[in-house]
Order: structure tokens, then C-alpha cells, then sequence
């Protein structure tokens, strides 16, 4: 009896200790969850580069490396220019940019192709970021007032290799001139870069109707990194990889309807996460050798599996838009998307709506983003397109 009893409080024991101990593990595991889901966005430079300048696309929640091809093919997919049915065409595209912040800093951008008889075609664009007017004052009380701005021009190539597939070669130069510092050792940042960029058009077969299919493939802006003087530190230009897929129904010979959607990572390493008891001399070394000090061909690679909490934090990483377009009689479209980013990313989800006018001559294009959280700087943000048809231009004075 003494011994059951004695046997009894032992085991008691021992279920207590065995209950402390899964309380612990279910702390430790919801403070690792807590650390599972911190905001750790990926950090570049010049993130101008990543803003869709155009109003199609931009309608579409951020879609564009399969769709049709348009004027504005430059920045979603170049590969798909041999595929455009006018022989050249002109664009002007303007975004007001976080103008729930500050009512001076705008995008426009300029872009243009032109096709060299039936298979091959060269394009163009010319992006400006502009950050407004911003007051300096120093110690001494001397002021002056800067404006910052972001640029890149860039060309490419695209060449189609048979009747379905096409790809593309691009160069570019990029300039950031963010001078904050009134000291002469703040100087401006520079930076070349290239894209690779195919793309695969094909007709299929769904019920009566012959639609059409088409994906995208776009690796840009892989090139140097970017380094301003007064800073001994090289940043990481925003390489991104996007992959897209669209499908085009006719419903009858008037109207069609496009489904898209597309996929993008930058090919960016993730910023290195200060650990426990690790002193600030300790990280500071770490994240040169780490991070400052990777190559940008290094980083690439290096994007693919350095996510502090693995392959979840990876996906992520990724990016993803869905978008439609309603045409009738190729003159007038409306257009919808949704964009997605996770919320420990950067946390850009928003609705998109657009709508466009076709005409021999030009077309007119407006895109309109609705953000899902009312504290969303990008909410309300409008894009504008006009867009010249050389070949419609060459018909109209040769009338």
C-alpha cells in the first residue's frame, strides 16, 4: 500500500514535469512563430525600377509578361514586341506617386519599338522618378532646397525564333541622385544592367473557339551594383524574376475577354536578422561580409535559400497579380486585377480598375488603385497612358 502510494505521487510528478515541459515548448514555439512572422521585407535601391509605369498593366493589378503585346511591352516583357501587329509605336505614361503623402513626386515614362520587317524589332524607354522639393538645413543655418530624382534609359533587341516564341536582350543605365547630405562627399549613384526576357504565343482550341495562349518569362535588371560616394557600401539594384500566363477568349467577333496572371521575386538576398546576444560590432561585421560585400550575380543565387526561416519565408518572397481585360471591337477595354505581397514582405494588396480608348491614330489608357488597407499610401493612385500607332499616323497623311 505504502509503495502504490509512494508509486502514485511519482507518477504525479512526473505528469506535472511533463506538462511544465510541453508549456514551455509551447511558448518557446509561439515566440518562435512570433519570430517567424516578423516584417523583414527584401531591401534594394533605386526601387523606382519596380513601379509599373503604364496604365494597362498597372489596371490589371501589375500584369504584363504574357499579355498581349502593346507599346509598353518594354518594362513587362521586350521578347514580346516581334509579335505586335503595328510596325511602331510611341508612348507617354504619367503616375502621380504617393499623393496620400505628398502632392510633388510623379513617374513618367517614355517607350517606343520599332519592328525590322517580320520577325525582329527594336524598343526603347526613358524613366524618371521624381521626389519633389525637399528643404535641407544645416547646423550653421545655412539651408538650400534639392530635388532627388531616379532615371534609367534603357534599349533592347528581340528577335522571333520561330511562329510561337520569341526572346529579348536588353541594356540599361540607371542613375539615382538622392543627395541628402550637404557635405561634397555625397555624390550621385550609377549602375548598368541587363535583361533576359522570352516569350511563347500559341492558338488553342477550347470548345468552338480558338483562343489565344501565351507566357512570359522576364529576368531584368541583372547587372552591378549600385554605390554612392560618401558611402563605402555597394547596394543591390532590384534584379527581379517574373513569370506570367494569359489567355485570350473571343466571345464572338466583337468582344473578347483576357485572363492573366503573373509571379515575381527579386532576386535579392534577404537583409541578415540581428541574433540573440550578438553584439552590434558583431552584426555590423556580419552584415558586411554577409551582405554588403556578396557580388550581384552572388546575391541571385544567394536569394534562393538565405530566407532566415526557410522555404516558407521564401515563398513569401513571391509576388503574385490576377488580372482580366474586356475588349469590344479592339477599340474600347475595361480592365480589373488584384495584387498580392505578404504581409511580412511589404504588404502591398490592392484592387486595381482600368479602362482605355482605341483609335487608328492613339489610344488612351487610365488605371486606378484601390487598396485594401485605408493606411496604404498607394490607395487612389492613378496612371495615364498615351499612346501613338506610327503605322495609323503613316495611313493618315497618306490619305
Amino acid at each position: 500500500m505504502i509503495i502504490n502510494c509512494k508509486a502514485r505521487k511519482k507518477m504525479n510528478k512526473i505528469i506535472k514535469v511533463f506538462f511544465f515541459s510541453c508549456l514551455v515548448l509551447l511558448v518557446t514555439n509561439v515566440s518562435a512563430q512570433d519570430k517567424k512572422d516578423m516584417f523583414n521585407p527584401v531591401n534594394t535601391s533605386v526601387t523606382s525600377q519596380t513601379i509599373a509605369p503604364d496604365a494597362r498593366g498597372a489596371g490589371m493589378g501589375d500584369v504584363g509578361a504574357a499579355t498581349d503585346p502593346d507599346v509598353n511591352s518594354q518594362y513587362w516583357n521586350p521578347a514580346k514586341y516581334p509579335f505586335t501587329i503595328s510596325r511602331a509605336g510611341v508612348s507617354v505614361n504619367y503616375t502621380p506617386w504617393l499623393r496620400q503623402l505628398v502632392n510633388d513626386m510623379d513617374l513618367a515614362y517614355l517607350s517606343g519599338y520599332y519592328r525590322i520587317g517580320d520577325y525582329s524589332a527594336v524598343s526603347g524607354s526613358i524613366r524618371y522618378f521624381s521626389m519633389g522639393e525637399v528643404n535641407l538645413n544645416s547646423s550653421d543655418d545655412n539651408s538650400m532646397t534639392i530635388n532627388p530624382y531616379e532615371m534609367s534609359v534603357d534599349v533592347a533587341y528581340s528577335l522571333m525564333l520561330s511562329e510561337k516564341f520569341s526572346i529579348a536582350a536588353a541594356v540599361r543605365w540607371i542613375y539615382s541622385d538622392l543627395k541628402f547630405d550637404l557635405t561634397d562627399d555625397a555624390t550621385p549613384g550609377s549602375a548598368f544592367a541587363a535583361d533576359i526576357a522570352a516569350y511563347y504565343q500559341n492558338y488553342v482550341t477550347l470548345g468552338s473557339r480558338e483562343c489565344q495562349l501565351g507566357f512570359g518569362l522576364n529576368i531584368s535588371n541583372v547587372g552591378s551594383k549600385i554605390k554612392f560616394g560618401g558611402d563605402d557600401r555597394s547596394y543591390f539594384i532590384p534584379t527581379n524574376m517574373r513569370l506570367g500566363a494569359a489567355l485570350m477568349v473571343p466571345i464572338d467577333e466583337y468582344n473578347k475577354f483576357t485572363i492573366a496572371a503573373d509571379a515575381n521575386k527579386l532576386l535579392v538576398p534577404t537583409y541578415p536578422q540581428q541574433r540573440d546576444n550578438e553584439s552590434s560590432t558583431d552584426y555590423e561585421d556580419r552584415c558586411l561580409k554577409e551582405y554588403y560585400d556578396v557580388s550581384s550575380i552572388s546575391g541571385i543565387f544567394k536569394s534562393f535559400h538565405d530566407a532566415p526561416n526557410g522555404f516558407k519565408e521564401e515563398m513569401q518572397e513571391v509576388n503574385w497579380s490576377l488580372g482580366g481585360e474586356y475588349t469590344y471591337n479592339d477599340k474600347f477595354s475595361l480592365r480589373a486585377g488584384y495584387h498580392n505581397e505578404s504581409k511580412n514582405k511589404g504588404n502591398r494588396k490592392y484592387f486595381t480598375v482600368g479602362a482605355g480608348f482605341k483609335m487608328n491614330v492613339m489610344s488612351i489608357d487610365a488605371g486606378y488603385v484601390i487598396a485594401t488597407a485605408k493606411s496604404n499610401p498607394l490607395d487612389q493612385t492613378l496612371r495615364f497612358t498615351l499612346a501613338f500607332d506610327m503605322d495609323g499616323i503613316k495611313d493618315l497623311f497618306h490619305k
